[in-house]
């Protein structure tokens, strides 16, 4: 936008700012999506701070994302993750029975654990929330003492890089994860609004996401609907 005073910028001026977006930067429409959002919590916080009487940015200005599924991994490569050696194979085991976030994953503690229930803290949400755990891995987590995670100081870009090599999958980062709990979950009959409730989603808009049945278990259910059919002829 340029330099400009805070009080003079108007929706026309944020309307103009995602068109130079698009025209003159090669941004890709979620970068720019991202951008924009960056512009809209900086503008809502300059209305809260009272140094705006309200915020300039228009409705209907964000561009249209095209819906993708979630980024998961396959079940067969889920398994493999579990199977790793420790220290990896159990980080992978935590992450992917409980789709907690990388950065909640490295503040876990075992004095954390409370009747089945790990205690989240410190969430994106600010608000702690209460993940259950399965049997097989409460007892895991039972043989740890402090934190969970031994990988704390490590990037998850360099986590995803030792997993990749040691589990022989072509492309993984360590959301994917977060995203295989999720679908994981639903695939298994689980309850959406308790989805919500453990991955700590502030609306249930953006957990139903995952509510898509997987390709797996449509192709199941029409093997299942053919096989009834044929059964009748």
């Amino acid at each position: 936008m340029g330099h400009m005073p805070l009080e003079q910028v108007n929706r026309e001026d944020v309307r103009a700012y995602r068109l130079w977006l698009e025209r003159t930067t090669k941004l890709s429409v979620c970068s720019i999506w991202h951008v924009l959002s960056d512009c809209r919590c900086l503008l809502n916080w300059c209305e809260d701070a009272g140094l705006v009487e309200r915020s300039p940015f228009p409705r209907r200005v964000m561009p249209r994302l095209q819906e993708r599924p979630p980024d998961r991994v396959t079940d067969e490569e889920a398994d493999r993750m579990r199977a790793l050696p420790d220290p990896h194979g159990f980080v992978c085991r935590l992450a992917l029975g409980t789709g907690l976030r990388w950065g909640e994953l490295c503040r876990a503690q075992a004095a954390d654990v409370e009747r089945g229930f790990l205690l989240v803290h410190h969430t994106k949400s600010r608000k702690v929330r209460r993940v259950p755990l399965a049997p097989d891995l409460l007892a895991e987590v039972r043989t740890h003492v402090g934190r969970l995670v031994a990988f704390a100081r490590i990037s998850p870009g360099s986590f995803a890089k030792s997993v990749r090599k040691l589990a022989s999958m072509d492309r993984f980062h360590v959301h994917q994860m977060r995203h295989t709990f999720a679908c994981q979950w639903m695939d298994r009959g689980g309850n959406l609004g308790a989805l919500q409730q453990v991955l700590g989603h502030a609306s249930i808009v953006t957990t139903q996401r995952y509510a898509r049945m997987s390709d797996e278990l449509v192709m199941r259910e029409a093997v299942r609907i053919a096989s009834i059919a044929g059964g009748g002829d």
